[in-house]
């Protein structure tokens, strides 16, 4: 008796090509899978270390951490890696794990359209191909559109204006008299990098970031050794961080004696660091700490003592053509204007329209409700896709590799059990599921620093915290540890059943 072939090309298809998209071809890959195709819009892999080039740029995460457990790196040259680092590690994978013959580079998707009635996905790309996939994993990654600010005059400008995120190369800084508008995690690394070249710079400070030294140094050449000989030294050493920076995550989630240390020694660092008085208080944070996100340099306070660096608190009145206007009357005249104002991540929003069950749109839901989904990974009515690093996933203190890791884990133990199934048949999370976990999940979050008063970037425009999880990265991998089938619904065309192992 011959055997149907099912209706689609691909039992998964990944979007995107960053950390969290490789780490899912991977894992498909040593499963056996090989139906599955990687659709990434840029033309190279690497996510966000593809995309941010900006002098300086680096992780807050050590490195042995900030990389896949099941493929360590025993070169790392720097204890915290440096973006061309992590980019050459994440090319070394993809080549390793040999995915490139699953690659479709310079791929833009504009649309997702679940077929009901053949029970998988239909991908619209830019250029007009059309992919179909049995289940979708959307690693879409939550740091990829830039934010840009809503100051008058901005349009108008007429030097060079560019975001961090998009950096350009070809211009030249010597000499120039720049403004930096920003003090998040990418201008504390750029601004070191660029003051020293510059005839001024004028650096546009909303609020003080809470700042901690950076405990880094060159990997020496007998422990890469080490690393290379014993593998094991390198695991306990990335256990060995994983752990203490757990300890601090209870900073975090409100535990006051951890909390009250890190402020001591944050602020013993700024008032060792910057001697003038009238800087300093520019400089000191009149938020809690965490409750945005903290950072981590050795040259940023430094840089700011320069003869030729400014910081202004004021606020922003206007840019006219050739100059930045202060709140405080300061007519400041700059050849450049680069944004250092970080992302839109909290709305999870992006340009592709995701059609599920009866065509609702997730975005335009997700915008009324604000970024939702259960375990960051499956959305009610959306069945058969999965988000790797979706809403209320990351963290402020520890690797988002072990989170998206966890987040893999569970998507394949999901497509495992769909696997089972006949075609056509697809999971629907229970409406009820996801509600109870995010009713719950938002309980935890008011027990934490995040909502403590400040506005942040993990903060939707409705004040809701769409973007961390509310515990620590131990806690989020336990209970992504086993598909949960009672949470779903198992549909084929002709029956509806409740999800059952059998």
């Amino acid at each position: 008796m011959a055997v149907s072939s099912p209706p689609y090309q691909y039992e998964v298809a990944i979007i995107g090509a960053g950390f969290s998209g490789l780490a899912m071809a991977a894992r498909l890959q040593e499963a056996g899978q090989r139906s599955f195709v990687i659709l990434e819009r840029a033309n190279e892999v690497g996510g966000t270390w593809r995309d941010n080039t900006y002098p300086g740029c680096a992780c807050d995460i050590m490195s042995h951490l900030y990389s896949f457990s099941f493929a360590p790196n025993p070169h790392w040259s720097r204890m915290y890696p440096q973006q061309p680092e992590i980019l050459a590690y994440l090319k070394r994978f993809t080549d390793h794990y040999s995915l490139r013959q699953h690659l479709r580079l310079g791929t833009s998707l504009l649309a997702a359209h679940f077929e009901q009635d053949g029970g998988y996905w239909k991908l619209q790309a830019a250029d007009g191909q059309i992919f179909t996939a049995r289940t979708v994993v959307a690693a879409l990654g939550p740091l990829n559109r830039p934010h840009y600010p809503d100051i008058p005059g901005l349009a108008d400008f007429q030097g060079e204006v560019f975001h961090s995120a998009k950096w350009n190369h070809t211009y030249d800084l010597e000499g120039k008299r720049i403004a930096v508008i920003g003090t998040g995690a990418s201008a504390i690394q750029f601004v070191p990098q660029i003051a020293p070249k510059v005839s001024a710079l004028h650096l546009f400070q909303r609020s003080a970031p809470w700042i901690m030294p950076k405990p880094d140094r060159a990997v020496r050449a007998w422990e890469q050794r080490l690393f290379r000989r014993f593998p094991l030294t390198q695991r306990l050493l990335r256990h060995a961080i994983y752990w203490a920076n757990e300890l601090r995550g209870l900073l975090f989630m409100g535990n006051k004696t951890i909390q009250q240390w890190g402020q001591k020694k944050a602020l013993k660092y700024l008032q060792k660091s910057v001697s003038d008085p009238e800087l300093r208080q520019k400089l000191t944070p009149d938020y809690a700490i965490g409750c945005k996100r903290i950072l981590i340099s050795n040259d940023y306070y430094p840089a700011l003592q320069l003869p030729q660096v400014q910081v202004h608190t004021e606020g922003i009145e206007r840019i006219t053509a050739d100059a930045v206007c202060t709140k405080a009357g300061e007519r400041l005249a700059v050849d450049a204007i680069i944004l250092g104002t970080g992302f839109v991540a909290a709305d999870f929003v992006v340009d592709m329209k995701i059609r599920g069950l009866d065509g609702q749109n997730l975005f335009d839901e997700w915008l009324r409700t604000g970024a939702q989904a259960y375990k960051g990974a499956t959305v009610s009515g959306y069945p058969n896709w999965l988000f790797l690093v979706g809403p209320n996933t990351g963290g402020g203190h520890n690797s988002i590799v072990h989170i998206a890791e966890s987040q893999v884990a569970y998507a394949m133990s999901y497509l495992e059990y769909l696997r089972q199934q006949p075609n056509g048949a697809y999971l629907d999370l229970k409406a009820e599921a996801q509600a109870a976990y995010n009713v719950e999940l938002q309980q935890k979050m008011q027990q934490t620093v995040w909502l403590s008063g400040c506005k942040s970037w993990y903060l939707n425009q409705a004040g809701q915290n769409t973007t961390l999880y509310p515990g620590l990265n131990y806690q989020f991998r336990q209970i992504t540890a086993k598909f949960d089938n009672q949470a779903y619904t198992l549909k084929t065309n002709t029956q509806t059943t409740l999800a059952t192992i059998g």
